[in-house]
């Protein structure tokens, strides 16, 4: 039986040694072998974190490569850390990989010969540079298995290269991503440069030493520029979208469900870690930095997905809006708002993989993404139809979702500092739940009168996609019902079972606690220095979900019955809302243009305010 540290680099090598296996044997193999090769190494993955999981259990793992570990705090080698959060976020992203792997098993096209293998290869190597970054106690090493991440996410995206689109979605991705990585290569060095570290907890022990000036404040920028980038934290989101829009279904299962949360986890880790020493960034300083880009990533996110008619991209911007808020609560720098957001993430992982499944059986069914061309034609689907309307339901909110108890947990953390900090959760997720059950409505039930076709700008309507299979008057495969129905149930687990968030409360006061991570790293003992936050449900939060539920319908009745009415306050209201779509909304979708240097230039005017407002 190996040691719980030795699990650490067998969780990384195991997707690693798939994706060459396959590779290798994949043409010599017909597609059930192929399928069954990559389950089973999906599953064996799983497996070995599910048993790492259980071994680390409230401590820590710490596995130094090659044996190099420190001599006298200083080291060399190469360092693996496994805490709660960490490991919890690996297993996430096994979980959802296996959940793509058997989705995607009468998904595609039988492939070419020269092609077999090459899209399950690609998904365990992604799954090995997520992994990697999750369990990494290495700010260089974080680098790489983000830049392996994100090149296998490039050729994920552009995967069906007969169609330009995709092509199109992938360079853009590409090029604005790894801009974002150039800054925070820079950063790398300049932390380097004055520590001569790069292990996490061996920067953060050299830090301490030093006082706070303007190198460490923009070193910190640098670094967590690349992963606001993977994060799509406004104003660098713009790639996600259009990346979303073209990328095959399952892979936009993983790139919402679990790739843009890592960015949100590695600014929380980099600054924990490395920058939250005593002479590191100042907390209310960066406190208010962070959850203003929160609340505006939040906002900007929630109205871009009420405004789309193409599924993939409300479903992508609604990522935005929920990705602000995981933003918003991580930047209160408390362990229970930590523990809310660890919760909410992963019940939205569930929730949003299930739409995006969904929404896969939509456009293989009728070769449209499009909510209004699909008017009235899913109403031959009523399971999906259900399953998309739970989505929707849980996107909201509804409790005993695990969306609700984590986002109950993160709006009471942080009401005492921000009293209006409840609002914008429950005002985000009423948009984007309403948005996704306003299609739903539509679609599956026929609700409403026809939708009014109007001009809604390049990229948007999501009509004539190419479907990803071609054959759509067979029966949809039981892969493509099951996976989102177990996605939804798990989501529901999260809320419904008490062990999940004692578990990640306790996850949580680990991971804001810098001195036990560094104690651990370089062999060193230390006691837990703050309580185990509460992270159950709550009156108070079980009604704010409610409401936001509540709104939700609301929006979606409105949207979709509103124009029916003629009650003279129903005219008035739309009236200011038209009034408020041509000031605010138009500006707002004109912005994002699909230029990628419109996208590039918003880059820089958002690293140079972030640097501005981080050093002032």
């Amino acid at each position: 039986m190996p040691r719980t540290a030795d699990l650490l680099p067998l969780a990384v090598a195991v997707p690693l040694l798939g994706a060459v296996a396959l590779v290798v044997v994949g043409r010599r193999l017909p597609r059930p072998a192929i399928d069954a090769l990559v389950t089973a190494w999906a599953v064996l993955e799983a497996g070995c974190l599910t048993w790492l999981w259980l071994r680390t259990g409230d401590g820590r793992s710490v596995s130094w490569l090659g044996g190099w570990s420190p001599v006298h705090g200083e080291s060399v080698g190469i360092v693996l850390v496994g805490d709660r959060i960490g490991v919890g976020l690996a297993l996430l992203t096994a979980i959802l990989v296996l959940a793509v792997v058997i989705y995607s098993w009468r998904y595609f096209d039988e492939p070419p010969v020269t092609h077999a293998g090459t899209f399950p290869a690609l998904l365990l190597l992604f799954e090995a540079g997520m992994v990697g970054f999750a369990l990494t106690g290495d700010l260089f090493d974080a680098f790489v298995f983000f830049e392996l991440m994100g090149a296998v996410a490039y050729a994920l995206t552009g995967y069906r290269i007969e169609d330009p689109r995709p092509v199109q979605g992938a360079l853009v991705f590409g090029v604005v991503n790894s801009l974002g990585a150039y800054c925070s290569l820079l950063g790398i060095g300049l932390v380097y440069a004055r520590t001569g570290e790069l292990g996490f907890a061996q920067i953060g022990v050299q830090l301490a030493r030093h006082r706070a000036d303007v190198l460490l404040s923009v070193a910190f920028v640098l670094i967590v520029t690349g992963l606001l980038v993977k994060a799509a934290v406004v104003p660098l989101h713009f790639w996600l979208p259009d990346a979303h829009s073209v990328a095959p279904t399952p892979v936009c299962m993983l790139f919402s469900g679990v790739m843009v949360e890592l960015g949100v986890y590695g600014v929380a880790r980099v600054y924990w870690v490395v920058f939250s020493g005593p002479h590191g960034i100042a907390q209310p300083h960066l406190r208010a930095v962070f959850v203003a880009a929160g609340v505006l990533t939040a906002l900007v996110g929630a109205v871009m997905c009420w405004q789309q008619r193409h599924l993939k991209r409300l479903l992508a911007f609604s990522t935005v809006g929920h990705v602000g808020l995981f933003l918003a609560g991580t930047a209160l720098l408390t362990p229970a708002a930590t523990a809310g957001v660890a919760l909410y993430v992963a019940a939205h992982a569930g929730v949003k993989a299930a739409l995006f499944a969904t929404t896969g059986v939509l456009l293989d069914r009728h070769g449209s993404v499009d909510e209004h061309g699909l008017y009235r034609r899913g109403r031959d689907l009523p399971l999906v139809g259900a399953l998309f309307a739970l989505g929707g339901l849980g996107l909201a909110g509804l409790p005993p979702f695990g969306t609700a108890l984590g986002k109950a947990v993160a709006e009471h953390a942080g009401e005492d500092q921000f009293p209006w900090f409840p609002a914008v959760f429950v005002f985000v997720s009423a948009l984007t739940g309403g948005a996704v059950m306003r299609a739903g409505a539509r679609i599956f039930g026929g609700a409403g009168p026809p939708p009014r076709e109007r001009y809604a700008g390049p990229q948007t309507t999501g009509d004539g996609e190419e479907p990803e299979i071609r054959d759509p008057q067979r029966r949809v495969p039981v892969p493509m019902l099951a996976v989102p129905a177990v996605l939804l149930a798990a989501s529901l687990a999260v809320g419904l079972l008490p062990g999940c968030g004692v578990a990640l409360a306790r996850a949580a006061r680990q991971f804001t606690d810098r001195t036990a991570y560094a104690a651990a790293v370089l062999g060193h003992t230390a006691a837990p220095s703050s309580p185990v936050p509460d992270a159950g449900w709550s009156a108070e939060g079980v009604l704010l979900a409610l409401a936001s539920t509540a709104l939700a319908v609301l929006f979606a009745a409105a949207a979709v019955w509103g124009p029916t009415l003629r009650s003279p306050l129903v005219r008035r209201a739309a009236a200011v809302c038209e009034g408020v779509g041509q000031r605010v909304v138009v500006p707002l979708r004109r912005l994002h243009s699909g230029h990628l240097g419109d996208y590039v230039a918003w880059l820089a005017v958002g690293v140079a305010v972030l640097l501005v407002a981080m050093t002032l």
